[in-house]
């Protein structure tokens, strides 16, 4: 990358060649949610390195405030706040959960998103004041009453809830332990207090 050419491969056998392809000047800007399965070579070739962190809650307020008027939303203080609340700090879900709104109170309520109306919709998507949605509180609920709390393998949970394990790792267990319902041990994922409360269970007391 950094001498900007590029060596093409043609043909196979006697008769391959190799072919240099000067590039004009670029910036090469990269994105992975799993660093460490870059290789150590990759990643040494980008000089900047930052890590992004969720977004605050005062920072998806201003997206919602700011794309309700795009979508020319009427959605007052309480109903952005119910949406922001819900986004697991992501501005690509506070954009999905406006859109359902809009639709929403297109239908119910007139264009008009209060914090009752904003609710109601996301309920409708089965999407809790936490930003836990159906397969979140399955997970969580698998781990509470079939496996005692765990520690328990994705594989077990997967098999109890009938989704795949590779889908709970990438899609729905990072949130669960990023806001410390789920606490990943090398024996397995355990349900931590917070887990057992999401699901309106107590937890044991050891």
């Amino acid at each position: 990358m950094e001498d900007f050419r590029i060596d093409i491969m043609i043909d196979q056998g006697p008769n391959a060649r190799s072919v240099r392809l000067d590039l004009p000047k670029f910036t090469l800007v990269g994105a992975t949610t799993r660093t460490g399965l870059l290789t150590a070579p990759l990643r040494s070739r980008f000089t900047l390195q930052t890590r992004l962190d969720y977004y605050t809650r005062e920072q998806l307020l201003s997206i919602v405030r700011r794309n309700a008027d795009l979508l020319s939303l009427d959605i007052d203080q309480g109903g952005a706040d119910e949406i922001a609340r819900r986004a697991r700090g992501t501005p690509r879900i506070v954009n999905n959960l406006l859109r359902f709104t809009r639709d929403y109170a297109l239908e119910r309520a007139g264009g008009k998103a209060n914090a009752a109306v904003t609710a109601a919709a996301l309920e409708l998507l089965e999407i809790d004041q936490h930003g836990l949605d159906d397969m979140d509180h399955r997970f969580l609920r698998a781990m509470a009453e079939k496996h005692n709390g765990g520690p328990v393998g994705l594989s077990s949970i997967g098999a109890a809830i009938g989704e795949d394990a590779h889908t709970l790792e990438e899609v729905h267990e990072p949130f669960l332990v990023q806001e410390g319902y789920v606490v990943r041990t090398p024996q397995g994922r355990v349900l931590a207090p917070k887990g057992w409360l999401a699901v309106g269970l107590q937890p044991p007391s050891f």
